[in-house]
Formats: C-alpha cells, sequence, structure tokens
C-alpha cells in the first residue's frame, strides 16, 4: 500500500473512532502545525485583533544578552536574539486560511554568524562547523499559509507549506515553547530535536480527530546556508510523519520520524533518520502558570560504511507567578563527538564526528517583569546561569567545571488573547 493510501486509511479510522467526552481538537497551535496543550492559549502573550471574518495575530519575542563562559574555551559577548511573527487567518464557513510569517534580524543582531553556548554544535560559519557556539535564525524563518476544511465539529483536514516553514518533525521548537519562553538560547539538543523548524519548500498534509492529529511532510533537507538574509532554495527530497495526542487540556505528547537527506553541507552525501518523542503539561493557576517538557530527539546517520547515533534528553519548566516573576529550569544530557576536541579549527574538517561522551546541562534562570511599559511592550529582567557535567576525554580541553552566565533584557507585545478568548465566548 503506498503512503497516501495509509494516510487515507487513517483518516477513515480516525472519522469512525468513538470520540464521545473527547476534546474536540488536540491542543494549542504553536509552531508549524505543531501542537501544546489547550491551556498554553491563555499565557500565551499574543495580539490578537478581529474585523469580520478575518483575524490579525502578532507574536514576538527580543532578548539583549551579556553572556559571560569560564574555562579555556570560553567566550564573552553581548547579542541579541529575536524573532516577530504576523499572522492573518480568514474563515468562511467550514474553511479557514491562514497566512503565516515569521521574521528574525538576528543576522545582524548576531555578529560573527554565532553567539557562545558552550558545547553547542551544528551547521558551519565561514565554511568551518560551529563548534561552542548557536547560529543565528534566518531573516526569514517563516513564509507559510495552511488551509483547513473541517470535517465535522471533531475533526478537520488540513495543508501547510509554503517557501519557508516547519515539518511534521520534532516537538514545538524552542523559540516558540511555553516551557522555553523566557530562556534567552538555544537547546544543546537543537540539532538533534527540533532544527528542521526552519525548512526550505516545505508541504504538509494534516487531520486532526477529537485528541489526535496525524501529519505527513515532504521538505527540503539541506540545512540553510550561512548567508541568513536570503531564502534558500531546494527541491522537496525529506520525508517526515508525526502523531500528537492531546490527552487532556493541559498535557500533550508527540511522536515523530523523519528521513533528513543531504543534511549538512560538509557532509552532503550523508543522510539522517531523525526520532524524536516528547511529553508537554501546562497548568494555569492564581497569578500565574507552569509549563513543562520532557523531550528526546535521536540523530541516527545513513552510511554506506558507517552508522552513527547521537542521543539527546532534556527536561525544561517554566513557572510565572506572582504576576510578575518568573523561574524555570533546563537539564541537558546530550551525546557529542570528537570535533568538540579540536574546536573551530579546519582540523575539525578532517576529524571523523564519532560520540566521544555525554555532555550535561544544568541551568536555572528567574526574571521580573519590569513596572514600565515602552509603548505596548512588557519589559522583563532576568538572569541565568549553567553548570556542566563534563566526559572526562574533553575536561583536558574544557575545564573541570566549565559555567556560564547570562544577563538579558527581555521585550514581547503585551497580549490580549485572553481577552480575546473572553469575547469569543460571549458571543
Amino acid at each position: 500500500m503506498c503512503p497516501c493510501a495509509h494516510f487515507l486509511w487513517a483518516v477513515m479510522l480516525f472519522q469512525n473512532m468513538n470520540m464521545a467526552g473527547m476534546e474536540n481538537t488536540v491542543g494549542f497551535l504553536a509552531s508549524g502545525t505543531s501542537i501544546e496543550p489547550k491551556t498554553t492559549s491563555e499565557s500565551d502573550p499574543m495580539v490578537v485583533k478581529t474585523r469580520g471574518s478575518w483575524t490579525f495575530m502578532f507574536h514576538a519575542n527580543a532578548f539583549l544578552v551579556d553572556t559571560q563562559q569560564s574555562g579555556p574555551r570560553g567566550h564573552d559577548k553581548l547579542f541579541s536574539t529575536n524573532w516577530l511573527m504576523p499572522m492573518l487567518m480568514h474563515q468562511s464557513g467550514r474553511n479557514t486560511i491562514t497566512f503565516r510569517t515569521m521574521l528574525s534580524l538576528e543576522p545582524a543582531t548576531v555578529t560573527d554568524r554565532r553567539y557562545p553556548e558552550l558545547f553547542q554544535k551544528g551547521e558551519i560559519a565561514y565554511g568551518l562547523p560551529i563548534i561552542d557556539g548557536q547560529h543565528p535564525h534566518e531573516l526569514f524563518m517563516e513564509l507559510a499559509g495552511r488551509y483547513e476544511f473541517k470535517l465535522s465539529d471533531r475533526s478537520q483536514i488540513f495543508v501547510y507549506g509554503g517557501p519557508v516553514g516547519e515539518p511534521a518533525l520534532g516537538p514545538t521548537a524552542y523559540p516558540h515553547r511555553s516551557s522555553a519562553s523566557e530562556n534567552p538560547v538555544a537547546t544543546l539538543g537543537h540539532h538533534e530535536q527540533d532544527s528542521t523548524h526552519i525548512s526550505n519548500s516545505v508541504i504538509t498534509l494534516g487531520f486532526t480527530g477529537g485528541p489526535l492529529q496525524l501529519e505527513a511532510s515532504t521538505f527540503h533537507g539541506r540545512e540553510p546556508g550561512e548567508n541568513r538574509w536570503n531564502i534558500d532554495k531546494g527541491k522537496p527530497d525529506s520525508f517526515a510523519s508525526r502523531l500528537t495526542i492531546g490527552l487532556n487540556k493541559n498535557l500533550s505528547g508527540q511522536f515523530s520520524i523523519g528521513r533528513i537527506n543531504s543534511r549538512e553541507a560538509l557532509e552532503p552525501n550523508l543522510d539522517t533518520l531523525r526520532t524524536t518523542a516528547s511529553i508537554h503539561y501546562n497548568r494555569q493557576f492564581s497569578f500565574g502558570h507552569i509549563s513543562s517538557s520532557l523531550i528526546w530527539g535521536r540523530n541516527k546517520d545513513l552510511d554506506h560504511d558507517r552508522s552513527r547515533i547521537f542521543n539527546s534528553y532534556a527536561l525544561e519548566s517554566t513557572v510565572k507567578f506572582l504576576k510578575r516573576n518568573w523561574a524555570w529550569t533546563r537539564i541537558e544530557n546530550v551525546d557529542r563527538d570528537r570535533t568538540l576536541l579540536v574546536g573551530e579549527t579546519r582540523a575539525a574538517l578532517n576529524i571523523e564526528e564519532e560520540p566521544i561522551g555525554r555532555v550535561q546541562a544544568y541551568t536555572f534562570g528567574y526574571e521580573r517583569d519590569l513596572p514600565i511599559r515602552i509603548s505596548a511592550l512588557n519589559v522583563g529582567l532576568g538572569v541565568q546561569a549553567t553548570a556542566y557535567g563534563v566526559p572526562l576525554p574533553l575536561k583536558a580541553v574544557y575545564g573541570n567545571r566549565p559555567a556560564g552566565l547570562s544577563v538579558f533584557l527581555r521585550l514581547r507585545p503585551t497580549g490580549n488573547m485572553m481577552e480575546h478568548m473572553r469575547q469569543m465566548h460571549q458571543h
């Protein structure tokens, strides 16, 4: 049976399931077509304006970060991570169409094509693999559309895609996860978990029925090039599928698998099989909320001569309390390879990327919303510290106890999502 027939068979199966007592939708739509728990919408700082059958939505986040790192490989830097996301939705009967755009100024606000992050690796800068740093996002992070057709009160089919988008692979991307909302830097497991959140030539077909969402995607597998100002081109050559379950309004989970062909520019003939699973929890309480995620990501590099496997695990949680206070943690355990021994040098081009050990990262942060408003912006002042557990082969290079400290200013729009939801319920 062909993949399309499998998909249609699953649609018919879900349509005939007894959905009595289940939620009508899986959860809250986050990055791309990914899902977070329904209650996430109650804490999402999104601006919503409605006129007739048209709805305009705007979401954004910006951090001005000063990072200081210890150890032989530590670096200091002032930079900004940021993104803004305007969306326009039109609803007519059973049909809904959404135009999604996401932009980032990081090509200008993250100089030298990376910001410091110990033990991080992935993609290239100036022809060398980035080591101990995180690359900036593209100017165009998403240029996509979504069409939905409502089959019944409890089911719908949808098509999503565009020149830049997010295929059905991985959890909600870290810049959008409620459990990571106040952390200004990427996860160490980014390239094993959700790095495809910026992909080219994305086409996704999906079905939602009661508590289940089933999706299949094709996309261009090559990572974005060093020029972060343009839109990279490429035909769809990779594939992914994802099953998401909304267990209740506070809990959701996903399992996804995808083949990413010719992923890295330095190894164009190498393909990767990525598998991810995650559980997301969000709960509201008086004057705040708590949001948590447990994530596993696995890359299996496919080659005729070898098979390399890299696993990553992350547990992160963010709590907002007493209206203006935020606290969070992120704990990671990730496989790393031998290129970390030589760093960002030409020698890294000739070293086999075999696993050398696992690195642990323990991050704790606090932030307070300041009692000031810059136009319609909410401003927060935060600090976070990260300590690392280092495997023995890397201690000679990084030291026994490397650490990092970041102080930052956070800006985002003052959202009216809750007010909009109340108005919708009244009507």
